[in-house]
């Protein structure tokens, strides 16, 4: 099965209010794959694990640059596995939706993976981003990083429907 990814408008106030309150900027990609029990620390898992190459180049170098500037370029080691995904910490987690994020200096985002059921085989995985951004910098951090965010996300979500498809079962998130 091929799977399409899709944008889906967001408008954060009414879509996700109660993550991010205060996001100035929200997009939103979905999709649709055929796995009865797939639950959002599932997906979220699949989402964030093993990254191809070019995420993983294109991140350290984020990390490179952006640690003079005292920004957080890495995961908090400070936290137990079960309380992060990949660098990003687990704001809450239910079977329905894993909320990811943290506030910065430049900005404040959320990271909303949700699965909701569309009949007895089918989930839907919309992974949704909120960014509130602080200040100058943070508006051009966010349009410096859109463009690569903007294939990021569909690759991270294409993963899900792969395995999925596959029927590969890992472990689920503490």
């Amino acid at each position: 099965m091929e799977h399409a990814v899709r944008p889906i408008a967001v408008t954060p106030a009414t879509d996700c209010a109660n993550v991010l309150p205060s996001a100035d900027f929200g997009d939103a990609f979905a999709i649709d794959v055929r796995n009865a029990t797939l639950d959002a620390p599932e997906a979220t898992r699949r989402a964030f694990a093993g990254q191809p190459g070019w995420i993983a180049r294109l991140l350290a170098l984020r990390n490179i640059l952006v640690s003079p500037l005292g920004l957080k370029s890495g995961a908090d080691e400070s936290l137990p596995a079960s309380g992060r995904v990949g660098i990003f910490p687990v704001v809450s987690s239910s079977s329905e939706r894993v909320v990811l994020g943290f506030d910065d200096t430049h900005l404040n985002f959320r990271i909303i993976v949700d699965v909701k059921a569309l009949d007895e085989t089918t989930r839907r995985i919309t992974a949704t981003t909120l960014v509130h951004r602080n200040n100058l910098f943070g508006r051009v951090y966010l349009a410096t990083v859109l463009p690569f965010h903007k294939l990021i996300v569909p690759t991270m979500l294409a993963r899900v429907g792969n395995e999925a498809d596959q029927g590969i079962v890992q472990p689920r998130l503490g």
